[in-house]
C-alpha cells in the first residue's frame, strides 16, 4: 500500500499481522526485520504470541516496543536487551 509519501509494510505470524508505516526512501528489508525483532521479543514473553496475548496485555505489549524502538529509531539492537529491561520494571512495580 503506497500513501503519497509513505508505505505500509506488514508481515504475517500464524493468523496475525504486524504492520507499520515508514517513509519512500526508508529501506522496506529492514522494516521487515523490525516488525521481526519484535515478535521474537513478544514469543519469548509470552510463549508462542497471539492476538489475544496483545489484546489483553496492551500495556506489556507497547512497553516492550518503547524499549525496542522510540520516536522511529531503533534503541537496542540485542535481543534480550528490552526483555530485560521490561522484566526489570516488572519486578519494580507494586504488587497488585
Amino acid at each position: 500500500m503506497i500513501l503519497s509519501y509513505l508505505k505500509f509494510v506488514y508481515k504475517r505470524y500464524s493468523s496475525s499481522y504486524f504492520g507499520c508505516s515508514v517513509e519512500n526512501q526508508d529501506n522496506e528489508l529492514l522494516a521487515v526485520e523490525i516488525i521481526h525483532r519484535y515478535v521474537e521479543l513478544l514469543d519469548k514473553y509470552f510463549g508462542n504470541v497471539c492476538e489475544p496475548d496483545i489484546i489483553f496485555n496492551f500495556e506489556k505489549a507497547d512497553f516492550i516496543l518503547d524499549e525496542f524502538i522510540l520516536g522511529g529509531e531503533i534503541q537496542e539492537t540485542s535481543k534480550n536487551l528490552p526483555l530485560s529491561l521490561f522484566l526489570m520494571h516488572l519486578q519494580s512495580l507494586p504488587a497488585t
